[in-house]
């Protein structure tokens, strides 16, 4: 049975935008809570890509950004080995054994540079009476890190705390030349193991490149060393960098233009005049985040169960567009007909747990209906009338012959079971005799 369809609420074009525009939502959801765009704790203070304070180097980003680099940030440790230059900015209390991993593991993809922290600093608090910036910071102090001493291998390098004065030069290096922002406090780092790029006025590392064997020509001419080509498996090494003094690439130390420059040219060595891109690590700094949900979404093993629910979408947006063949119309709750009756009452005596109540009148309709078929006269007792069926059925040889016996066990059974046997019973007397 089928009705004229009526005027559907919305509209083909309608419906199809709100679909549109949902899956593009959870879409972004999935991908700004996977790449932790979400999360505002970037610009705490501290000396990373994200921080905007002195001791931060989002100014480092940007300029290479603006230098037509391009800049990336990592939050999720399972992509710290991208392709092209890892720049690490460890903070003060980092684990020089997971640096090291880092280094290591990075040393045939592409090129490292690693600036050692040096400032104590704390992020400046909310104060109407302070005129300051989110993510500034206020620096209590300076010093070296405890690890440095380990990176590389222990020993390897020692980084120290020095006092310069106004009147001297500064730094040189890369053909370029200036002063530092804090004279009072120059980190250095001695080591043979070390190459120096930028050194100060008493010849002392800033910035320098490991020579471990490896070729790198760029960086060997910046320093006014020979490269030697040495052969072996050390030729396939990208360089490390290892920057002592920070505030040649902080966004302290990028305030002067010669400083800044600098940090061109460092970062522009270390690429060993690759166009490659340039990723700053977070995870060091404690700003690490998942994966992206949306591409875990769609990397194995989870593509087979994204690519079968957007079939299953679309399968269900096409069924809920297109209809197949028209509207059924409701149907009555109840329905019409003798046989429906009869179903609905037998159904409302079952669920209101009445089932006995049935063995009476069902053994006098029985009753009858074998009365008329041996042609005793309607109406009579009822306890003569069974007495004289059983007599018929015994003179007639029709089994079973105890008529009255099944109806009087009828008409007092209680359980299901007792009333369906003894009415089969009936029925059976009543069934033969029709014959």
């Amino acid at each position: 049975m089928s009705a004229p369809a009526g005027p559907a609420p919305f509209s083909a074009r309608a419906v199809l935008g709100l679909l549109v525009f949902g899956a593009l939502a959870f879409i972004a959801a999935l991908w700004f809570m996977g790449s932790g765009q979400f999360d505002q704790k970037g610009n705490d203070g501290g000396g990373h890509a994200a921080g905007d304070g002195l001791n931060g180097y989002s100014a480092l980003a940007e300029l290479l950004e603006k230098r037509g680099h391009e800049v990336n940030t990592i939050r999720n440790a399972a992509n710290l080995d991208p392709e092209g230059l890892l720049i690490l900015t460890p903070p003060a209390h980092a684990d020089v054994e997971e640096i090291n991993r880092i280094i290591t593991k990075h040393r045939y993809t592409g090129p490292t540079l690693l600036i050692l922290p040096k400032w104590q600093a704390v992020k400046l608090p909310r104060n109407p009476t302070i005129k300051a910036k989110d993510g500034w910071v206020a620096l209590l102090g300076a010093g070296s890190p405890e690890w440095a001493g380990e990176v590389g291998g222990k020993g390897l390098l020692t980084a120290t705390l020095n006092n310069a004065t106004r009147s001297e030069p500064g730094w040189s290096g890369l053909g370029l030349s200036g002063r530092f922002p804090q004279p009072g406090a120059v980190q250095t780092m001695t080591s043979r193991a070390v190459v120096p790029l930028v050194k100060d006025l008493h010849l002392r590392a800033l910035a320098g490149f490991w020579n471990d064997g490896g070729y790198y020509p760029d960086l060997a001419n910046a320093a006014g060393v020979e490269a030697i080509e040495n052969g072996g498996q050390a030729e396939n090494l990208w360089p490390v960098v290892i920057v002592a003094e920070p505030d040649l690439l902080d966004n302290y130390g990028l305030a002067d233009r010669n400083r800044a420059m600098l940090a061109l040219a460092i970062v522009s060595a270390t690429l060993e005049d690759y166009d490659l891109p340039i990723s700053f690590d977070l995870t060091l700094n404690g700003l690490g985040a998942g994966p992206n949900l949306l591409a875990l979404a769609f990397s194995p093993p989870f593509l087979a169960a994204t690519l079968c629910f957007l079939i299953a979408a679309i399968v269900v947006a096409w069924r809920g567009m297109k209809r197949f063949g028209p509207p059924l119309a409701a149907l009555p709750v109840f329905a019409f007909g003798k046989r429906q009756l009869a179903t609905n009452g037998a159904a409302l005596i079952q669920r209101s747990r009445r089932l006995y109540l049935l063995g009476a009148p069902y053994s006098a309709i029985l009753r009858g209906k074998v009365a008329h078929l041996l042609g005793i006269r309607p109406g009579g007792d009822p306890a003569l009338t069974e007495s004289e069926i059983d007599r018929l059925l015994e003179r007639r040889g029709i089994e079973p012959a105890n008529f009255s016996t099944h109806a009087e066990a009828l008409r007092a059974a209680r359980t299901p079971h007792d009333l369906l046997r003894h009415a089969h019973a009936l029925k059976t007397i009543e069934r033969k005799l029709a014959r």
